[in-house]
């Protein structure tokens, strides 16, 4: 690692893979949440019979399933390069590209699976993100009332504050040139999205449940 701390190869790897984990299942988490809201204000009706428990213990467990296959095979792929030196990551962890970069041996095959990888795993569930989210629009710039507009916008807000947080971050990484970024403005984007939208989570959708903001304006007042 870069400055003073260092950290083994199986450790390193370790770490990677975690990052790819959570990664991965927010990605996914992120679409699976997006067309519960689209069925909440587009099917309401019909809400309680699709959104079932089962559904969601199914979703949920799919979703680990594929996020962990999706680690295995690109921590597979990077544990079959050779490292011949400098060991030396200019990053706060030990990220995927950085240890790409690392690699004496050639990674072309590895960037075009990445790629293959990145269109199932990020871009696809954004496209359902954005899909859910037309539908939803339509369906409240037919409702007549501004307050009935406003309720339905509202149920959306934590989990749209949260997509731009994630995936705003992550196509100014990925998706723009290398070479066009400053180093630092890198590792601060990508701790953006490791470390910062994983912290503010809860508390985003925390402040939108109604039971949490009654309790903090009765602690509020209580100590007035």
């Amino acid at each position: 690692m870069y400055g003073e701390s260092t950290m083994t190869l199986v450790g390193c790897f370790i770490q990677v893979s975690f990052f790819l984990l959570s990664e991965s299942s927010e990605c996914l988490l992120l679409s699976v949440m997006s067309y519960d809201r689209y069925v909440a204000i587009c099917n309401p009706l019909r809400y309680l019979s699709i959104m079932t428990h089962n559904f969601c213990v199914t979703s949920v467990s799919i979703i680990w399933l594929v996020a962990f296959i999706v680690t295995l095979i690109n921590i597979i792929s990077i544990y079959n390069l050779h490292f011949c030196g400098p060991h030396v990551i200019d990053h706060f962890y030990c990220d995927y590209e950085p240890i790409l970069q690392l690699s004496c041996s050639d990674t072309s095959i590895i960037q075009k699976m990445n790629l293959i990888l990145g269109f199932f795993n990020a871009t696809g569930p954004f496209i359902i993100i954005v899909m859910s989210y037309v539908y939803i629009v339509i369906t409240v710039l037919k409702i007549p009332s501004n307050t009935g507009k406003y309720k339905a916008f509202s149920t959306c807000s934590s989990h749209l504050i949260v997509v731009s947080m994630l995936y705003g971050t992550l196509m100014i990484v990925y998706m723009f040139p290398t070479k066009g970024q400053s180093l630092i403005l890198s590792k601060i984007l990508s701790l953006m999205y490791t470390v910062l939208t994983p912290l503010l989570n809860p508390i985003i959708y925390t402040l939108r449940n109604k039971d949490i903001k009654e309790a903090f304006l009765k602690l509020k007042f209580n100590n007035l």
